[in-house]
């Protein structure tokens, strides 16, 4: 059984990831303009800034509530790579550079995410998919104990 504080700190680190990309949804939201200048200027088509900010809005809000996490966290990965090489891949420029390793960095966070799931204290936790791991791991003879069979509070 996980200790309250893996449970905790997963219910953290999802809180930390969900925060940036709504933060930064939002602030494509409020200086669209702006968003659009910038990405045109890397050559980037403006259509796609939609596409970006539902992305990050929508997998951010999944995150946050840990409802299908795996997938939100494997799609924003793939997001965080493709902003890494379209924006930031002149690493002559020092700030470039630490932008693409922030990309990365933030990329392999959402990958062991995804590799683990959004913990004890996300909704993908319970509910019917939760009690069907649950049932399984007792039919396998696992340590999950009966008692995890009935829904809690």
């Amino acid at each position: 059984m996980p200790l309250p504080v893996m449970a905790a700190a997963a219910l953290a680190g999802r809180l930390l990831l969900a925060a940036l990309f709504l933060h930064e949804a939002w602030s494509k939201l409020a200086g669209y303009s702006a968003a659009l200048a910038y990405m045109q200027a890397f050559g980037v088509p403006g259509q796609l800034l939609p596409l970006a900010i539902a992305l990050e809005l929508g997998c951010g809000l999944l995150i946050l509530c840990g409802y299908h996490t795996r997938a939100a966290a494997l799609l924003l990965a793939g997001f965080c790579l493709a902003t890494a090489v379209l924006f930031h891949s002149k690493f002559g420029d020092r700030n470039q550079l630490l932008h693409f390793e922030k990309d990365l960095a933030i990329a392999g966070g959402l990958l062991l995410l995804f590799a683990h799931g959004g913990g004890a204290w996300a909704l993908d936790a319970v509910g019917l998919l939760g009690l069907r791991r649950r049932e399984s791991a007792v039919k396998a003879g696992t340590q999950a104990a009966p008692h995890l069979l009935t829904p809690g509070p």
